[in-house]
């Protein structure tokens, strides 16, 4: 499945297999000689980064270079590596990085994409306007399939000046001789002799291309054949695919202030640049992988591209900012994704299937489940020690629950149970939310007077456990003008139990439950929107986000008739 990560990026790629991956692209943080200015500013985004730089060039190079060697590792030998840089650490990057561990056979190209204008400052300097995007093959197997662009208004203009005025549009004339000597190939056709080097096509290829008029007879003056000369072949642009791109990427502009794309990410980078990396360099169904996410293009542009994707970031708004994008972009053609977090929603765990969540827990506490789920005496798998597990998807597990418990875990190995027993050790464990008053007494009386140990393990002792905020939305006539059809409406979200803190909210102001949540506003800070309305009624949602990245939704429907009313849902 498709999944977005939160956590250290070095961690996460070692627990990746070996060459499993189709391409990866990165867009570290860039180097420069100060403390690296985080852009989310959530705590952390904020561990991640603090002081990473403070050792200079060599301690972001070691630092940047233990993740493209795990890296390279987990792509395969037809995959591919993209590394965004710019200038202040480009040459570093490729000398101390990219060339050690790829090698210089498998440097493919250093693309050159214009991010910005000239700026005022170019006056007192030569501007710095591009940066740099390194392109290795993991070896000379790689995949890749060249990009066509359209031809520019100076190319078709100069090279395709020709037009017979049959309905087939301009044309160029090409050269039909063969570049290399070609006996068989070396005929009169019409009268016109053939190259030194004879013709490029067959006889029956040149009568086809004749039948088809796509061949130039030269004429002199008069009109009569100009023997003297070579025949051409007619090439239209209507035909051509375009233009073969290079390594001088001009023709993808950033995005800009105005742009349907601006999340508030400040070095968001283009949809079009991340499509043209894939598409280039990877097939529909391979696995794409971005361990900087930041703002999620890598992993939108893959989706749109129908190709599989791994996203990883060490900010908690950045995995979240990026789900949103995916949220907004879904079709009938995308495919789930998994959000893994630090932090866990209780009623997210709670209400998940009741196998799943068995064997979730036990994998979390470092067990391994059972493989079977009938005939098991009730017992869920093995801890680390090799004692038996129990799972209970329940708060309040009762004193009946642990009676049971002793008497399946004997069943189940009676040799192993007395001599865990005699050893003072744990006969097995039950996992839990929550157990209530009479269990734990049970657990107590067993050990005390049996010298049975039974450990009762609560959820919240092995996978951080938090409850979703609770949000409320209210609307009201916004002060000052109002438009002329409507009204213009402010929505005021409010969170309450967020003890981690509100991160930032989300807003869908045009609900469809069928679909889901889909934010049209990515990224707010304030929980206040206002909004022009017409009149009739609006369905809005808004949700929020904490810094641990657990998120509630609050729902509204808004009328407009003359003035403004809400109800709640």
């Amino acid at each position: 499945m498709n999944q977005l990560l939160l956590g250290d990026n070095l961690a996460i790629l070692r627990q990746l297999p070996e060459a499993s991956v189709d391409l990866v692209y990165l867009d570290p943080p860039f180097f420069s000689n100060r403390t690296y200015e985080v852009i989310w500013g959530d705590a952390g985004e904020r561990r991640s980064f603090e002081d990473r730089w403070s050792g200079g060039m060599m301690q972001y190079i070691e630092w940047l270079r233990e993740r493209v060697e795990e890296l390279h590792r987990v792509l395969k030998p037809t995959g591919s590596l993209f590394l965004h840089c710019d200038w202040h650490a480009d040459a570093y990057i490729k000398i101390h990085i990219l060339d050690r561990i790829f090698g210089l056979d498998n440097f493919r190209a250093e693309i050159v994409w214009q991010r910005t204008n000239a700026h005022s400052d170019a006056k007192k300097k030569l501007a710095v306007v591009n940066d740099a995007i390194y392109y290795y093959a993991k070896s000379e197997k790689s995949t890749y399939h060249p990009v066509y662009v359209d031809h520019t208004d100076d190319n078709v203009a100069t090279n395709y000046t020709y037009n017979d005025h049959d309905g087939r549009g301009p044309y160029r004339r090409d050269n039909m001789a063969s570049p290399n000597p070609r006996a068989n190939l070396t005929y009169d056709y019409k009268g016109y002799p053939p190259p030194p080097k004879g013709w490029r096509y067959s006889r029956e290829t040149m009568e086809k291309l004749d039948a088809e008029g796509r061949v130039y007879f030269p004429t002199n003056k008069d009109g009569s054949p100009a023997l003297h000369q070579r025949l051409l072949l007619k090439r239209y642009l209507n035909e051509q695919k375009g233009t073969l791109i290079h390594n001088m990427w001009l023709d993808l502009p950033p995005v800009h202030p105005r742009s349907n794309e601006l999340i508030g990410y400040p070095t968001q980078k283009p949809l079009a640049l991340l499509d043209r990396i894939i598409r280039m360099a990877s097939n529909e169904g391979d696995l794409i992988l971005d361990p900087f996410v930041g703002g999620g293009t890598t992993v939108v542009a893959a989706e749109r591209a129908r190709r599989r994707w791994v996203g990883i970031d060490q900010s908690v708004q950045a995995v979240k900012v990026t789900e949103g994008r995916l949220l907004a972009g879904r079709d009938l053609f995308s495919k789930d994704f998994e959000v893994r977090l630090h932090t866990y929603a209780y009623e997210d765990l709670f209400s998940q299937d009741p196998f799943q969540f068995e064997d979730w827990l036990v994998r979390q506490y470092g067990g391994t489940p059972n493989a079977k789920k009938r005939g098991d005496l009730g017992l869920d798998g093995r801890a680390p020690d090799g004692a038996p597990v129990q799972v209970k998807q329940q708060e309040g597990v009762g004193r009946n629950v642990v009676d049971n418990f002793r008497s399946a875990a004997e069943r189940a190995d009676a040799a192993k149970f007395q001599a865990r027993r005699a050893a003072g050790q744990p006969v097995g464990y039950i996992l839990a939310f929550s157990f209530n008053k009479g269990a734990v007494e049970e657990a107590a009386r067993l050990r005390a007077t049996d010298g049975v140990r039974i450990d009762l393990v609560k959820v919240e002792d092995i996978v951080p456990l938090a409850r979703r905020p609770r949000v409320a939305l209210h609307a009201q006539e916004a002060a000052g003008p109002q438009p002329k059809k409507g009204r213009s409406v402010c929505l005021t979200a409010t969170a309450e139990d967020v003890p981690a803190g509100v991160g930032f909210y989300q807003w869908d102001v045009q609900h469809d439950p069928a679909q889901g949540f889909r934010p049209t506003v990515l990224l707010d800070k304030g929980g206040v929107l206002t909004l022009p309305l017409a009149p009739g009624s609006h369905r809005i949602a808004v949700k929020v986000v904490d810094a641990a990245g657990l998120e509630g939704v609050a729902l509204l429907t808004v009328h407009v008739n003359g003035g403004v009313r809400a109800d709640g849902a």
